[in-house]
């Protein structure tokens, strides 16, 4: 038999996925539901937690509980980057007019906000034996986060990192204010010569950190997938090395493998 806060959770739950209680919609009061339920607030506070976990409530401090607005879906498949690739040769009006999120998400230019910061930094032992280069070798590590204008979350948390001195020749690339750059990171590392051959991507799941909890506004109990990725050029270097958080509550990835016929 369901408990008394499993009822009340149902009747909420029922409510929303009808349309009765819309996106955006403010929950009765605490009060309110306790008194139209029988039962007492530690029960209804308990129903109200069931349901936050399930991503179908948020509860914003001071103002009450409201149902939760589907955040927009990214499905990142592994033929952007050819997509990106052939992207990076077009003219630079063409490349400025879209980029990999609008092509992951269906949106448009217009419709997205976006931050970039770049520090420099040296090599770690794990960025070293990631990018095959030497510990304390210099990177510039770029930071970049990209959100639908109507949410305030981005849509993942990306750290980049590149060996400074392969990119120093075109002193823009250490610029920040040049970003968003018309064609992204490929263009940028065709300035200089450099010609992506093979990316490599390694996917992993972990519970968040608060901070990126926070940051991502996750549901509680929502799992982020990690990704890295190690771009590599026709000489067999490593030249670029990403690390990409995304919420695993609207996120999709999508992988397309063709096959030789026999």
């Amino acid at each position: 038999m369901a408990k008394a806060y499993e009822r009340i959770a149902d009747e909420l739950r029922q409510s929303i996925r009808t349309g009765r209680l819309k996106p955006g919609d403010r929950l009765p009061a605490e009060t309110k539901l306790a008194e139209q339920s029988g039962r007492s607030l530690p029960t209804v506070r308990d129903a109200l937690r069931l349901l936050q976990a399930e991503g179908l409530i948020e509860k914003v401090h001071g103002r009450g509980n409201f149902v939760r607005r589907a955040r927009t879906l990214v499905q990142r498949s592994n033929s952007r980057h050819q997509w990106e690739k052939d992207r990076a040769h077009q003219p630079e009006e063409r490349r400025a007019s879209t980029g990999a999120t609008e092509h992951d998400t269906g949106l448009t230019v217009d419709d997205l906000v976006f931050r970039a910061a770049y520090r420099e930094i040296t090599a770690d032992a794990d960025i070293a034996e990631s990018m095959g280069i030497a510990p304390g070798t210099e990177l510039v590590e770029r930071s970049y986060r990209t959100r639908y204008s109507a949410e305030h979350a981005p849509f993942s948390l990306v750290t980049s990192h590149l060996v400074r001195a392969m990119v120093a020749g075109n002193p823009d690339l250490l610029d920040a204010t040049n970003e968003p750059w018309p064609g992204g990171t490929w263009n940028q590392l065709a300035t200089v010569g450099i010609e992506i051959d093979r990316i490599e991507e390694r996917v992993t799941a972990r519970p968040p950190t608060a901070e990126e909890a926070e940051e991502l506004d996750l549901p509680p109990g929502t799992a982020v997938v990690v990704l890295r990725k190690t771009s590599f050029d026709t000489e067999g270097r490593a030249v670029e090395l990403s690390y990409i958080t995304l919420p695993g509550d609207r996120t999709e990835l999508l992988f397309t493998t063709h096959l030789e016929r026999w």
